[in-house]
């Protein structure tokens, strides 16, 4: 422990200090330096990434497929539908139609069989 003897407080810290830049500057040193086997699992990282970008546009890419054949189905349903109540509501109309040409047959009919039932009541 002699190395401690003769040394005051602030050699200690200016000797902390330049230990500490010293590591600095060889953790700098490290990292510009191209590490073989860094760039391999970089480059692993990049083709997963990759890969999985390709997975997720096939994804949405059916997605979106399936989204416009529901579209285009419900559309499809849609006209059936509209083409279908505008089939009813002619066949409804036309029944009206039928029906108000029918009226006055219709009401000379019974205003015959009223007179018929009344000369029947009459008569006896």
């Amino acid at each position: 422990m002699s190395i401690f003897k003769d040394r005051s407080f602030a050699d200690r810290l200016s000797t902390a200090e330049t230990a500490k830049k010293r590591q600095l500057e060889s953790f700098k040193a490290k990292l510009t330096q191209e590490d073989p086997a860094a760039a391999e699992r970089r480059a692993a990282r990049q083709a997963v990434v990759a890969a999985r970008e390709a997975r997720e546009a096939e994804r949405e890419a059916a997605r979106r497929a399936l989204a416009e054949k529901e579209a285009a189905e419900k559309a499809e349903r849609l006209a059936a539908e509209k083409a279908a109540a505008a089939e009813r509501e002619a066949a409804r109309l036309a029944e009206i139609a039928r029906l108000e040409a029918d009226r006055p047959r219709q009401i000379i009919r019974d205003v015959a069989q009223y007179a018929e039932m009344r000369a029947a009541s009459r008569r006896r």
